[in-house]
């Protein structure tokens, strides 16, 4: 945790975001892998599965971009500090008439060449569960006229998939963080997937299409995992 606050500490001194969330995630002992080389791209919606507060620490340790993440994330001690500062966008689930509001920011903030992660799947799954991918984002890709990237994350101790890094609705944070520290050997998968083109598609077609992708890899990697327990790894 003193790792965590020189990082929050030293973030406005260091020379970009890549280098604040991969400092989060050696003050955590984990080690980052990244498989596939993303090219550049001005505006892009980076999109993948939601296992664990961590995903958004691992993606932008990848692919730094500007997030979409729940109200309550804001309030995350060290983790709500460091989105903040790396731009996110904080929308309020319990008020669906903000939501229009919402993919039009997305979609100016892409339309002037940065990129925006989002998580479609709306909440964090575990094991070899995950959930459908919700189309609200995917329409901000449209109106931009920007791709999706699809990215798949992994978390692996010892070689083989754990849950343990996992962030359950009905624990605090600060649960799932002490867990996630007291792990030793963990390592984070970054699965960078190749660009799909929203220009002809429908929000709804284009989400099964990036839901596919991250799934393949997740079940082509992830056979042995069966059921979700957070607490084993």
């Amino acid at each position: 945790m003193l790792a965590l606050i020189a990082v929050m500490l030293t973030a406005p001194l260091c020379g970009g975001r890549k280098w604040w969330f991969r400092a989060v995630l050696r003050a955590l002992g984990a080690k980052l892998k990244v498989f596939g080389e993303p090219e550049r791209q001005s505006g892009v919606l980076v999109v993948g599965n939601h296992t664990s507060w961590l995903d958004i620490v691992a993606v932008n340790a990848v692919l730094p971009a500007r997030a979409l993440a729940k109200r309550e994330v804001g309030e995350w001690p060290v983790i709500g500090a460091l989105a903040a500062r790396a731009g996110t966008v904080f929308v309020d689930r319990a008020k669906l008439s903000t939501l229009p509001a919402t993919v039009a920011e997305l979609a100016e903030v892409m339309r002037g060449g940065a990129a925006v992660s989002v998580f479609p799947e709306g909440t964090t799954w575990c094991g070899r569960e995950s959930g459908r991918y919700k189309p609200a984002a995917f329409q901000a890709a449209i109106d931009a006229g920007v791709p999706v990237r699809p990215v798949a994350l992994r978390f692996v101790v010892a070689g083989k998939p754990t849950t343990a890094a996992s962030f359950l609705g009905e624990e605090t944070f600060l649960t799932a963080l002490h867990r996630t520290v007291a792990l030793r050997g963990l390592e984070i998968e970054v699965h960078v997937l190749p660009l799909i083109n929203s220009v002809g598609r429908d929000r709804r077609s284009l989400a099964a299409a990036a839901e596919t992708a991250v799934r393949t890899v997740a079940e082509d990697r992830d056979r042995a995992v069966s059921g979700c327990r957070p607490h084993w790894s």
